[in-house]
């Protein structure tokens, strides 16, 4: 994933470039960068590796020495960026954020055209950002290649190009992420999470529509291509990616949680003493189904954040699972003899889970029910880079598939995602089995959606039901 945060402003914009892009610190772990332009000075940028410490540590010294009145910054999860390009349309800055599946196809076209050469990342692959960078190029001005870009990308691709003109907004062709304008009196941001600019003053304008382009200068914003009429806006960000405080299309987050929670709630026939959640973003999915059910809601384990305080740390699997049950700290007067419910956002390789279950037998639980507030994960993120393994086998579900089939693609697959049939319910016995589950309820995808109160022909369900 990753987050992007911009500002056009009639004054310097460094403080709200860095708080802005700070406040989207939840969606990345690898890269942060900013990059601004000074009408005197010109362009200037600063990249930082922030595996290893926040992005207001590694970005204080930048902070203070960087200035201009337009400037864009990023967290990114893998490339690094901005990048700052010279090419016939001038010099410019750009962010990305999305997924391209056509990669290598892209790159053999414009080898086939002429263009010379590719940056190597550290790992040898191609830097995305760049890429998108050339297709633009390959166009007379910014808006063809814009467009041109969503048009032969495979995935999706939202993104900001820094101009001396001006901020260019480019949500991706079916909107699957967001891109919110703000205002203040002298200033215009643009951001992926919708509460990033509450602080610093700003108020909502508007969010872009899907693949609509437009271009923020200090005096407004502008419209330049026209949105599309087809959405299908990635409905994880709801789940899990969101923080509680934005929203998505005019929908909150954590009053989705509330209404998910209660949702599998009305469906469920546990009986438990207490509902918890993983904490952080099961906690309100948690609180939804203990304010439904009357169920007692409790913290019978805290993460501790003083030292941990990012959830994706570090990018090794293995050491990520090793992190996250050293988090927790159990509370054991909360434990002991219990039957706990315990309700994460979802379950993808199942290690953390089952080692959070194991962690709850040895404190004392009696029993842990637990209850994913999505369907199962049968399909691997063809479009946000939901998860970044190398195979689709890495899901728990496939792995179980493959156990009672004896292929990875079986010809009835989608039968997984219906909750109706035989193989659904003996894939998810299977499932909760291996990991040591007293039981085990995923939440329906038909409720997971009137949970978020948007028509299914607008959301991004493909993770779960392999539609497009």
């Amino acid at each position: 994933m990753g987050g992007f945060f911009g500002v056009a402003s009639k004054e310097d914009c460094m403080f709200d470039l860095f708080f802005g892009t700070d406040y989207h610190s939840h969606l990345g772990t690898r890269r942060a960068g900013l990059a601004v332009y000074d009408r005197k000075k010109g362009f200037d940028r600063a990249i930082h590796n922030i595996e290893n410490a926040p992005f207001r540590t590694k970005f204080d010294k930048d902070f203070s020495t960087m200035q201009g009145n337009l400037g864009i910054g990023c967290i990114s999860d893998y490339e690094p960026q901005p990048l700052i390009v010279r090419s016939h349309h001038g010099t410019y800055a750009i962010v990305t954020v999305g997924k391209i599946n056509n990669l290598t196809e892209i790159v053999d076209k414009l080898f086939a055209s002429g263009h010379s050469h590719f940056l190597e990342m550290s790992g040898g692959d191609i830097n995305p950002t760049e890429l998108v960078a050339s297709i633009i190029n390959q166009k007379q001005n910014l808006i063809e290649g814009i467009r041109y870009a969503q048009e032969i990308i495979d995935g999706s691709m939202t993104m900001l190009i820094l101009t001396p003109r001006g901020i260019y907004a480019a949500r991706d062709r079916l909107g699957r992420t967001p891109v919110v304008i703000g205002r203040k009196p002298d200033s215009f941001c643009i951001s992926f999470e919708s509460f990033a600019y509450l602080n610093l003053g700003y108020t909502e304008e508007r969010e872009l529509g899907p693949g609509e382009i437009a271009v923020v200068t200090p005096e407004g914003i502008e419209t330049l291509a026209a949105p599309g009429k087809e959405m299908r806006i990635c409905t994880f960000l709801w789940v899990y990616y969101g923080y509680p405080s934005s929203s998505y299309e005019g929908i909150s987050v954590e009053e989705m949680r509330y209404r998910c929670g209660a949702m599998l709630s009305r469906r469920d026939d546990a009986h438990p003493d207490t509902v918890a959640g993983v904490p952080d973003s099961g906690t309100a999915h948690a609180i939804g189904y203990a304010n439904e059910s009357g169920i007692p809601f409790s913290r019978p384990f805290i993460k501790y954040t003083p030292t941990w305080p990012r959830s994706f740390m570090p990018t090794i699997q293995s050491q990520r699972d090793l992190i996250a049950r050293m988090k927790l700290i159990p509370v054991h007067e909360l434990i002991q003899n219990r039957s706990l419910l315990l309700i994460d956002d979802s379950i993808v390789r199942g290690t953390q889970l089952r080692e959070t279950t194991e962690f709850l037998y040895q404190s004392g639980a009696r029993e842990v029910h637990v209850r994913p507030a999505c369907p199962p994960l049968v399909y691997g993120c063809k479009f946000l880079n939901f998860s970044r393994s190398t195979s689709v086998m890495d899901l728990i579900t496939r792995r179980v598939i493959k156990e009672m089939t004896g292929t990875e693609e079986p010809e009835n697959l989608e039968k997984y995602s219906d909750p109706e049939s035989t193989e659904y319910r003996d894939m998810v016995d299977c499932i909760g089995k291996k990991l040591n589950f007293t039981s085990l309820r995923y939440h329906r995808l038909d409720d997971m959606i009137e949970s978020v109160g948007i028509d299914k022909c607008r959301l991004c369900t493909y993770c779960w039901d392999g539609k497009e």
